[in-house]
């Protein structure tokens, strides 16, 4: 069984159990290797897909919320064919909107909102055209955004300017960063969205019944949870040829177990290669994909889950989203705050909103992302909860009960993931970085025959245009296994 053999002896070692992971070996195992293994840290399986029932038979997303567009989109294809989504598209009815609270009481008009949203939705849109990318190409996303709204006579309002501010820090749960003011405005084309609904609930199985399927189709005992990597020792074929070494690669876990490979495909996070690229692989990796992991931005997005006893907002209600006088994505504020530790005093101006919750009618879910994120993380589930409720009081003027139930997500915390998901920062070049992040091992200039296809690297900072998504670390995986599958057709 060397790495001469054919496919059905080649041994695999893949790291992680996201989508990535169970998608590279759900197809090697379909294409006939017969000796895929899967070590995942957790003590489950899924990543930052996390799907759990914490307080009743409905389902909670911890992690991954929706499947983003429809055509091409391979997840999206499952969860239809497998009678996996909701008939509806969002946690309320097709005629509920959002409420835009001031922190005075006062509710923002539904005719400002929608001018000022859809506004802003061109305006992102507008960042991938081609005039505008060499106009802005040294903008923030932030700057970019402040100086095309700024001729806008939307601009010339105080609610609209609030307004703008909010969606700016909405925008900031999608790139999963600190602040837009750290995000590169020229690389904001690289991301591509696939047509069809962007936000695709799943039904009562959530996620978790997306995995089931990758699942199901592995062999037992393919997956091998609490089994954390320590070290990848890679190019143990000194003499270049594959007589020489049983297998080229051999994969240490934490509790001392190893593992020999002819191929090990790696899917962990990015965050997790930021904080132990330099010492997980021996020889180190390539200065181009050190490069890439350390330039690469990999930001923070937690929910935070209020349960309420009774529902306490209206039923047209979609969510009570917090209009700041001053929030933390108006230039001004953020400059004032960019250096010392000032910006803690106000973290929970981060939070955008609370929504609405699929299945759970009594519950309430808040966003917040970044540096405030991760402060957040060090708080007691009490102090969070405290503060959300008198949030939720003092800009709706309403009878806010007592919380029944909290749930608190603590992504940057988790030593496993460290994060949520990647985004471009400014003066990086998206493109080059995810492809570097990619490419094999060994090198292909320095390598002969098999050799380059050791180590392979998949996960959603792999794939230049699909970052952040799951059918991004999908379609990863699937790649990688291609590749393999390729390689021994060859």
């Amino acid at each position: 069984m060397s790495s001469c053999s054919g496919p059905e002896h080649a041994k695999v070692v893949v790291v992680g159990s996201g989508f990535a992971g169970l998608a590279a070996a759900a197809r090697l195992v379909e294409a006939g290797f017969e000796n895929v293994l899967v070590l995942e840290a957790k003590e489950r399986v899924g990543g930052r897909m996390h799907t759990i029932k914490p307080f009743s038979e409905n389902v909670i997303e911890v992690g991954a919320n929706w499947i983003h567009g429809q055509k091409g989109n391979p997840l999206f294809k499952i969860a239809k064919e497998e009678n996996l989504l909701s008939k509806g598209t969002s946690a309320c009815s097709e005629t509920a909107e959002d409420y835009f609270f001031k922190e005075n009481g006062k509710q923002v008009s539904t005719k400002v909102v929608d001018k000022v949203s859809s506004y802003f939705s061109k305006l992102t849109d507008k960042a991938s055209d081609d005039e505008l990318k060499r106009k802005h190409r040294k903008l923030t996303l932030g700057a970019y955004l402040d100086v095309v709204f700024g001729e806008c006579s939307l601009a010339a309002t105080e609610d609209g300017q609030q307004v703008f501010e909010w969606c700016k820090r909405n925008e900031c749960t999608d790139e999963a960063c600190s602040s837009l003011y750290e995000v590169s405005a020229s690389q904001n084309s690289n991301y591509t969205a696939l047509k069809g609904e962007f936000f695709n609930t799943l039904g009562p199985g959530g996620y978790r019944a997306v995995l089931d399927v990758l699942l199901k189709d592995l062999p037992s005992g393919t997956v091998k949870c609490n089994a954390p990597v320590k070290s990848i020792q890679w190019d143990l074929d000194k003499k270049g040829s594959c007589e020489d070494e049983m297998y080229p690669v051999k994969v240490v876990c934490e509790n001392g177990q190893s593992f020999d490979a002819d191929h090990v495909i790696v899917t962990v996070s990015l965050g997790v290669l930021k904080g132990k690229a330099t010492t997980m692989f021996e020889p180190s990796l390539p200065e181009e994909k050190l490069s890439a992991i350390e330039n690469l931005g990999f930001g923070i997005v937690d929910k935070i889950f209020l349960f309420f006893e009774k529902r306490f907002w209206p039923d047209d209600c979609a969510g009570v989203q917090l209009v700041w006088k001053e929030g933390p994505e108006n230039k001004d504020v953020y400059e004032s705050l960019s250096e010392g530790e000032t910006w803690k005093k106000t973290w929970f101006k981060k939070i955008t909103g609370f929504d609405a919750v699929a299945r759970h009618p009594t519950a309430l879910c808040g966003w917040i992302t970044g540096r405030e994120a991760l402060y957040m993380e060090n708080l007691q589930d009490s102090e969070i909860r405290d503060i959300c409720v008198r949030l939720l009081r003092s800009f709706t003027g309403w009878s806010v009960p007592e919380v029944s139930k909290t749930l608190i997500t603590r992504w940057g915390s988790d030593s496993h993931v460290r994060g949520s998901y990647t985004f471009i920062p400014e003066g990086v070049d998206g493109v080059k970085a995810h492809k570097a992040l990619a490419s094999p091992l060994p090198p292909e200039d320095k390598c002969r025959g098999r050799k380059h296809l050791q180590v392979l690297f998949a996960g959603e900072a792999t794939h230049d245009k699909f970052y952040t998504t799951t059918h991004g670390a999908y379609l990863t995986g699937v790649r990688e296994a291609e590749r393999l599958i390729s390689y021994y057709a060859d």
